[in-house]
């Protein structure tokens, strides 16, 4: 422990660091509150902490902690704290630290395997690189909100998309599903899913289903507008769903959980473009703009696919990383909206196979 400038500053012993990406949780508190977080952080070996006291007998707490660790110290901070006046709690990213974490050296004369055992294990642990579900929230949370904006991004990546269309354009169709701002909505039903957060998950459906009414809308216009080329491979390849289509948007939804989940964003635009909500729907606008109905339901059933199978990717995806509410209490909560959509998805996505096995014994449309 030292002291300067009024800084108290403590490094608890006996832990160790790792190579992942760090934070710096920052809590303010009463000052007569202090023995109290002091011990809340003994539980917390791999930490270092900051405290100093502020005007007005209040208390500034800085923690540097490794990102896995986060999660748990937010947690203790908020259930013991939460409904003291001044509590307040940060959470910064650190983009680089000196010196380096620490790493707990493994003894020379331990063997291979029980130097690599460790390792292994933890990266096997779908857990070990979530990030903290308050981070999670806060990246969903613009996903729930309907703004100008997010109106906007729908209707102009609507228009690129229907250019593209029309245009035969594939380049084209691709910058729509770049944009993608179906896809946020989606992973914040998922979200909101799995937490049991009932109104968060109302909003974000409420949301999700404007931007689908919007782009549906706006595609009708212009397929009313426009002669709408049937011979384009861009609405060829939308016309039909198969078991492969629902594989697609699966895995997607599972990467996009992964993504939105961990600190690993290479891969988002693929993800954005192998998701592909928009375009589909686009055709099907399209199509219904343009008289041409039979044709509509091949692409109608690709949307609903598209839907159906991301979001059960997202919630089986999130329950596997561990992504729980922060209050025990609101566990059961939690599973019973998860169990209750996960039956809602399944059965949407039972009778989805049942409409597409029927239209194909009728050869209805391009079956």
């Amino acid at each position: 422990m030292g002291v300067y400038r009024g800084v108290t500053a403590v490094k608890y012993e006996n832990g160790q660091g790792n190579d992942m990406s760090s934070r710096l949780i920052e809590v303010f508190l009463p000052d007569s509150r202090r023995e109290q977080a002091e011990a809340l952080l003994t539980d917390h070996p791999d930490v270092e902490a900051w405290y100093e006291p502020l005007f007005g007998q209040k208390l500034w707490i800085r923690i540097f902690v490794d990102q896995v660790n986060v999660e748990a110290i937010v947690d203790q901070f908020a259930q013991r704290f939460d409904e003291v006046e001044g509590f307040r709690l940060l959470i910064l990213d650190v983009e680089a630290t000196l010196p380096y974490l620490e790493i707990e050296a493994a003894s020379a004369s331990a063997s291979l395997t029980d130097k690599l055992t460790p390792d292994i294990e933890d990266a096997l642990d779908p857990r070990s690189t979530r990030v903290n579900r308050i981070e999670i929230y806060d990246q969903v949370a613009e996903g729930s909100q309907l703004s100008w904006v997010q109106i906007v991004m729908v209707l102009l990546s609507t228009a690129i998309a229907a250019i593209g269309i029309l245009r035969d354009n594939q380049a084209v169709v691709i910058g729509a599903m770049v944009i993608a701002p179906l896809l946020k909505p989606n992973m914040a039903l998922a979200v909101a899913t799995t937490m049991g957060d009932t109104s968060f998950a109302l909003r974000t459906l409420g949301t999700g289903l404007v931007g689908i009414l919007i782009a549906l809308g706006f595609s009708v216009v212009i397929g009313v507008a426009v002669p709408v080329n049937l011979e384009s491979s861009e609405i060829a390849s939308r016309l039909q769903v198969d078991w492969l289509d629902g594989v697609l948007a699966f895995a997607s939804g599972a990467a996009g959980a992964i993504a939105l989940t961990s600190e690993e964003r290479s891969g988002l635009v693929g993800v954005m473009v192998s998701v592909a909500l928009l375009p589909p729907l686009v055709v099907l606008g399209l199509l219904l703009g343009g008289g041409h109905w039979a044709l509509a339901l091949g692409a109608g059933l690709l949307v609903a696919t598209n839907l159906i199978c991301l979001n059960l990717a997202a919630i089986t995806t999130l329950l596997v990383q561990d992504l729980r509410p922060q209050q025990r209490q609101d566990v059961p909560k939690a599973e019973k909206v998860t169990e209750t959509a996960y039956g809602i998805w399944i059965g949407l996505l039972i009778g989805l196979v049942g409409i597409v096995m029927i239209s194909r014994l009728n050869s209805i449309g391009p079956y």
